[in-house]
């Protein structure tokens, strides 16, 4: 395998820079950067009217694997990853069984450790995500956990929620919060307001997110810990999460594309493979998400990733909320934002490749002598229209079908290996 890599005349974006250059990548890592480079490599690049950046890092997905592994599986999961130029993952801990053990997290590390995309498992908060008593987190955290949540559900008992907040914060763990109040939501399937009334179903109400959206930060703020709120898709949330930053709350928070570009009148179709959780919202809080990316309020883009087969998708009141995002992801950001002018190429690097890790305190990415060659290459001008037949992934559910989006990723670097290639498709 060739462990030397020369790209020539390539647009190089990362958080500080945006310039065009050479780089010269050795043994996994970035080892030249500078124009008219002529050093011999294994494998030579053109990257004329491409654009080079640090490989997205996406901190929420659902990888399947144990237990559904009809929906997906991690080496399904991986290829989609780095088909989307995404070469790590943060997994969340809702299989089958719930990853609330060390054995669990050895068994996704390991069946990952081949693939070019580092997955992070997530440990449970509380035993099989049931609320009923806190896991072992030193365990947890020398199988390999950086990261802890029951996402899927919210932990439900406040006083539980503070504890594991408290230990966390002397485990050195990052607390990610799925903000739902079930008994808000009450079975309900999609946002509530107009469309839900329109199709007569139970809707969400945004309560529920607003509501232990707030709770987690009072409680992260009373022992001093940190904390991640999952999935920010209201406007309600966003403003909260603004005024808590100002006061000093050790709050970061994501969102996903659907959020800053669809609406839930997407759901008068009555498909459910526009049905998630949080659901689609209103165009006002459309453009909140959009003002919480560009103000700082919101760190990170994430895609929430979470597949399932089409069986399962196939009627819209029953079906399981989710969608697939990896291969998408910053086809739909660059679409939404860079191109309409909202944000910077090099804003678009520090929410979908620096800061997710620098939140898990993980190697900062940047395009400088030194740095592991964990990289992608763009054409963020190509349109394309997204085909569900074509993605890498086992299911296909997601809300981009059919849609042309402008920015595509064409190879996939990890550790110096291109382990994706779609320049000649």
């Amino acid at each position: 395998m060739a462990n030397s890599l020369l790209i020539k005349n390539v647009r190089a974006v990362d958080a500080k820079n945006d310039k065009f250059t050479d780089v010269f990548i050795d043994d996994g890592i970035i080892a030249d950067v500078g124009p008219n480079l002529h050093i011999g490599a294994d494998q030579l690049i053109d990257g004329t009217d491409l654009v080079l950046m640090p490989s997205v890092f996406d901190m929420h997905v659902h990888f399947r694997d144990p237990g559904q592994t009809h929906k997906e599986d991690i080496l399904t999961g991986c290829a989609a990853a780095l088909a989307g130029g995404v070469t790590g993952v943060l997994a969340m801990p809702n299989t089958v069984p719930p990853c609330d053990d060390p054995e669990i997290i050895r068994y996704i590390r390991e069946k990952a450790r081949d693939t070019g995309v580092e997955v992070y498992p997530v440990g449970c908060i509380t035993g099989g995500m049931k609320g009923n008593g806190l896991c072992d987190y030193e365990a947890l955290k020398e199988a390999g956990c950086i990261c802890i949540s029951d996402d899927g559900r919210p932990v439900e008992n406040a006083e539980m929620m503070r504890q594991a907040l408290e230990l966390s914060n002397k485990n050195g763990l990052l607390v990610a919060s799925h903000c739902e109040d079930l008994s808000i939501i009450n079975k309900g399937i999609i946002n509530k307001g107009e469309t839900s009334a329109k199709l007569g179903v139970r809707g969400m109400d945004r309560a529920s997110e607003d509501y232990i959206t707030a709770r987690e930060m009072i409680l992260a703020s009373s022992v001093g810990a940190r904390i991640h709120i999952c999935h920010v898709s209201t406007e309600g949330s966003a403003a909260m999460i603004r005024f808590a930053k100002s006061r000093g709350v050790r709050v970061t928070c994501e969102t996903a594309p659907h959020y800053f570009m669809l609406t839930d009148e997407l759901l008068m179709k009555r498909d459910a493979d526009y049905r998630m959780n949080p659901p689609l919202r209103t165009p006002e809080d459309v453009r909140a998400i959009i003002e919480a990316i560009k103000d700082g309020t919101i760190d990170c883009i994430i895609t929430d990733h979470a597949p399932h087969a089409a069986e399962e998708k196939a009627d819209f009141e029953t079906a399981p909320n989710g969608v697939v995002g990896l291969e998408t992801s910053l086809a739909a950001t660059l679409t939404a934002l860079y191109h309409t002018g909202e944000i910077t190429l090099k804003k678009v690097v520090e929410l979908m490749c620096v800061n997710p890790r620098r939140i898990l305190g993980l190697e900062i990415p940047a395009i400088q002598p030194g740095k592991t060659a964990d990289l992608l290459i763009a054409d963020i001008g190509r349109k394309w229209t997204v085909d569900p037949d074509k993605l890498h992934s086992k299911s296909h559910n997601t809300v981009f079908k059919g849609m042309t989006l402008t920015g595509k990723p064409l190879v996939t670097i990890s550790k110096g290996i291109i382990r994706y290639d779609a320049r000649n498709d």
